[in-house]
């Protein structure tokens, strides 16, 4: 079970350890444990991300060995040894709740063996645009998806560990992310981008970090609204907040009072602004002791356990790794039911991305094993058949790859996205505010104390923000993938696909990447289509599994493909200002009458399944609405199903989206079986965010149940009359 970090008895005795401590070393347990200039050199030259956890509240005195932070969306990011799991957005493509609390619980157990103890493996940010460079590391578009998802994930992490949910909140930029305002109302900010985050702290989340972002004109870490008065006050919160690092956060004291916790990696903003502002009585000592006192509750939660170095990358977890892979691979098409692929002496690989490792980005969330025991997807369509001739070509020429086509009874077409065409983007330029801030080097401040000191630092600390500025000017600034603008395939990987295609009819593409990839130049002259994002390092074996029909494909969309990048809200990567509204995916698709080339929600088997006997019932003491229906496969193979909840509200009041999912469940199923599952979907899930009154209203009228299989799918449908209802905050 999930340690529990407000028990009275841990809560008796962090109250007992808070006594204890002299104000110093409050004030010491508010930041990272490491200097400053030792941390960045340590990060610029012995690659400190990936060689050791970073550590806080180190107390040796009271028995206490600190919080060790370690990232791992994908993994533990620690050379070592550890497994690499698909990208949480192909394992959103999954729909698997118990699937995910697996992945957080196995990710826990390896961070543990590591030394470990605090795992930044839950990003829950709203997909808004599918060209964000680091869609691949949250769930997809929806916060119902992103919710549960992100919920499923703090469960199995808050087993071993101390789980952290990132990055609070309306962070889906990445290009200018140290310097955009996002401007948006109460009622979206409610609605659709805040309860994702409620669902992971419901879950047990013992922490959250903040954006580098501004909302409505503050900084994430320094923004009273969204860390005391919702995540503290309405929500209850009894965890910590941490900054994002190094750059998180410009004013300390402004950050301490807003209801920031911690600032990580190093000693920096905080050390160097809240000893002065407590001793002038601008400070509360009420304010740092609350501060301390969460970050003691959640060292003396975390469980005794003994985590051998075994644990990484064993069976189990390959496995598990296989299973996500397996589970989260989406079939986009099968025309003249292609696939599975049968009957075969001699296929063709083509394509680069097909015999080399591809898990991802390089950021924060870059996962380190060994590169022979990452499985391709040449490596395992070879492992798959020994008496299958696999021949490979890199399809540099697309002449050359039709020739090999031809000879060949079928083609996998493997292309897409890496490292090089997204991910996380840091623009130098934007980091000189901060830079202004940096603290002078530990032995200066011994010799001189940082008092004296500070004076002459300025300067030095201006004319480094100053340069870094100009490097960053003369350079271009870019030396991370970052955003993706445009959408489609390089013109090379197209005309591949169009000469292959046309060579050989038993083509199929596979498609590898985090965000969207239109696919309208080519995607009506191939027959098969499939996507298997950055699948891990088993994802070679996993796409074998799906293409030569030991497994159905069951992964469904976590975000809607356009048929067009216009359909999409603005995306303007160095945005220095953006409004965020209701719109966007598929609620933005439908509004503007726009049928998706791939709808969210949307993926073909090659199973078959029929819906009926479909009823919803209201339980009024629970909040809560009922939803049930038989689903039956009444295809010849095992397969999954993931049934799908929308509603389409009264919308009388005030505009809403036509149609928004507020509840799923995967559901695997044997060739004849039947089953008849429940779907509890609270009425939050149904109601709007009423600025005025301040909560979450029940409309009255008429709520139309769909249960689809996907947003765009008529489905099969139940009506409801609903009363008005508040629902609190």
């Amino acid at each position: 079970m999930p340690h529990d970090s407000t028990s009275s008895s841990n809560e008796a005795r962090a109250r007992q350890l808070l006594a204890r401590l002299s104000p110093a070393e409050k004030l010491a347990q508010l930041s990272g444990a490491t200097d400053f200039w030792a941390g960045m050199g340590d990060i610029a030259f012995a690659d400190a991300s990936h060689r050791h956890p970073w550590p806080a509240g180190l107390l040796p005195g009271q028995g206490l060995a600190g919080l060790q932070f370690v990232d791992g969306p994908r993994g533990v990011v620690l050379t070592g040894g550890a497994t690499t799991f698909p990208v949480p957005i192909a394992r959103g493509a999954s729909w698997d709740l118990d699937l995910e609390e697996r992945i957080g619980e196995a990710i826990a157990r390896e961070a543990r063996s590591h030394g470990a103890n605090w795992v930044a493996a839950v990003c829950v940010n709203l997909l808004r645009h599918p060209g964000w460079g680091r869609a691949q590391e949250t769930y997809g578009e929806d916060p119902v998806l992103l919710g549960e998802m992100g919920g499923a994930c703090c469960r199995g992490l808050q087993r071993h560990s101390i789980a952290c949910v990132k990055h609070f909140a309306l962070n889906s930029i990445d290009s200018s992310r140290f310097l955009v305002d996002i401007q948006v109302s109460r009622r979206v900010l409610h609605e659709l981008y805040l309860p994702h985050f409620r669902d992971c702290l419901a879950a047990g989340a013992g922490s959250v970090m903040t954006a580098y972002n501004r909302v409505n004109g503050l900084w994430c870490a320094q923004h009273p609204e969204l860390l005391t008065s919702i995540l503290k006050n309405r929500w209850g919160f009894q965890g910590f907040v941490v900054s994002d690092f190094i750059f998180g956060l410009r004013d300390g004291v402004a950050a301490l009072q807003a209801g920031l916790d911690l600032e990580m990696p190093f000693r920096m903003i905080l050390e160097g602004s809240l000893g002065a502002a407590l001793a002038a009585g601008s400070l509360a000592m009420e304010r740092i002791d609350d501060a301390v006192l969460r970050l003691l509750r959640a060292q003396l939660a975390l469980p005794a356990g003994d985590y051998p170095p075994t644990l990484r990358g064993c069976a189990a977890h390959r496995a598990l790794a296989r299973e996500a892979a397996s589970k989260s691979i989406v079939l986009l098409k099968n025309a003249g039911a292609l696939l599975p692929l049968r009957d075969l002496t001699s296929l063709a690989v083509i394509g680069r991305l097909a015999a080399r490792p591809n898990l991802g980005d390089r950021g924060s969330s870059d996962t380190r094993p060994a590169m022979a025991e990452v499985v391709t997807p040449l490596a395992g369509l070879r492992a798959a058949d020994p008496q299958l001739l696999v021949r490979h070509g890199d399809g540099l020429d697309p002449a050359a790859a039709a020739q090999l086509a031809v000879s060949c009874d079928a083609a996998v077409v493997v292309v897409g996205l890496d490292w090089q065409s997204e991910g996380e983007h840091i623009h130098p330029g934007d980091l000189a505010p901060v830079l202004r801030e940096m603290p002078a080097p530990d032995p200066l401040q011994r010799w001189l104390g940082s008092q004296r000191l500070r004076p002459f630092w300025r300067p030095v600390a201006e004319l480094v923000a100053s340069i870094t500025r100009f490097a960053s000017a003369r350079t271009g600034g870019d030396f991370a993938a970052g955003d993706r603008t445009e959408l489609e395939l390089p013109p090379a990987e197209e005309a591949l696909i169009l000469a292959v295609a046309a060579a050989n009819p038993r083509t199929v593409v596979v498609l590898m990447g985090g965000g969207a990839i239109l696919c309208e130049a080519w995607r009506h002259q191939v027959n098969a289509i499939l996507l298997l994002w950055y699948p891990g390092q088993q994802g070679g074996e996993a796409l074998a599994d799906v293409l030569l029909g030991k497994l159905s494909p069951s992964g469904r969309m976590p975000f809607a493909v356009p048929t067009s990048a216009g359909h999409l809200p603005v995306f303007e990567p160095r945005a220095e200002r953006v409004i965020y509204d209701l719109w966007h995916g598929y609620r933005l698709l439908r509004r503007q009458g726009h049928a998706a080339a791939f709808p969210f929600g949307f993926g073909l088997s090659y199973g078959s399944f029929s819906h009926g006997d479909l009823q919803a019932e209201l339980l009024v003491a629970e909040e809560t609405l009922l939803v049930t229906i038989t689903v039956a496969n009444t295809g010849a193979m095992a397969a999954a199903e993931v049934v799908q909840v929308y509603l389409e509200p009264p919308g009388q009041l005030v505009e809403r989206p036509a149609r928004l999912l507020v509840g799923f469940q995967r559901l695997q199923l044997e060739p004849g079986q039947a089953a008849r599952p429940s779907l509890a979907i609270p009425l939050r899930r149904l109601a709007y965010f009423n600025e005025n009154a301040d909560a979450f209203l029940l409309e009255p009228g008429t709520h139309r149940l769909v249960v689809a299989r996907h947003a765009e799918d008529e489905g099969l449908a139940v009506a409801i009359q609903l009363e008005a209802l508040v629902l609190g905050p």
